[in-house]
């Protein structure tokens, strides 16, 4: 199986991460998605985030009924920060038989040369890269292995949820509704 790697915090997952993960996982060659949930960006240290737990059962509620995407917890128990190196090497431990894309929206692209290991990230997995608002994607396709996919193109942002959640502000459609059923009866963000 082919299977794209679409990594985050998730704080909260949204629409838009559920928009983009079906859309890689029927309109092109992957055979499924999966939603690896991040307990610690090294890029997002010190920022307020849930429990680990929290985050990957909203992930969990967000995607259930959906056989194309499947949550991950396994950065749970690797060492932190995670790194997307650590992480492939483990996937391809458990799952041999798998090819692994990661999925990247062309925002991030330009810090990949940052990552830890990234030219082996590069050099042993191709890279799907979807568009962001304001990014001018000319440049992406300057490595073999990686491939620009035509992706609905979608502004909607954990940041934006959870000022809204703070503020009192319906996040109606911005989250499914199991989502935003379990934010309020936890008080997330409040």
């Amino acid at each position: 199986m082919k299977i794209g790697l679409l990594f985050g915090s998730f704080n909260p997952i949204h629409t838009g991460h559920l928009i983009l993960a079906n859309f890689m996982a029927t309109h092109t060659d992957l055979d499924a998605v999966w939603l690896v949930v991040s307990p610690q960006s090294p890029f997002k240290v010190g920022q307020e985030m849930l429990p680990e737990a929290a985050r990957y059962e909203l992930v969990q509620l967000a995607i259930a009924g959906n056989a194309r995407l499947r949550a991950l917890d396994i950065e749970f128990a690797m060492p932190k920060p995670s790194y997307t190196i650590n992480t492939l090497d483990e996937l391809r431990r458990l799952h041999p038989a798998h090819r692994f894309v990661l999925l990247m929206g062309e925002d991030n692209l330009p810090g990949l040369p940052n990552w830890k290991n990234a030219d082996r990230i590069l050099a042993e997995n191709e890279v799907y890269v979807y568009p962001r608002p304001g990014v001018d994607a000319t440049a992406v396709n300057a490595h073999p292995g990686v491939k620009v996919v035509d992706a609905p193109l979608l502004d909607i942002s954990a940041t934006f949820i959870r000022d809204c959640v703070r503020a009192h502000k319906s996040i109606r459609y911005l989250v499914p509704e199991a989502v935003e059923a379990k934010i309020e009866l936890a008080g997330y963000w409040q």
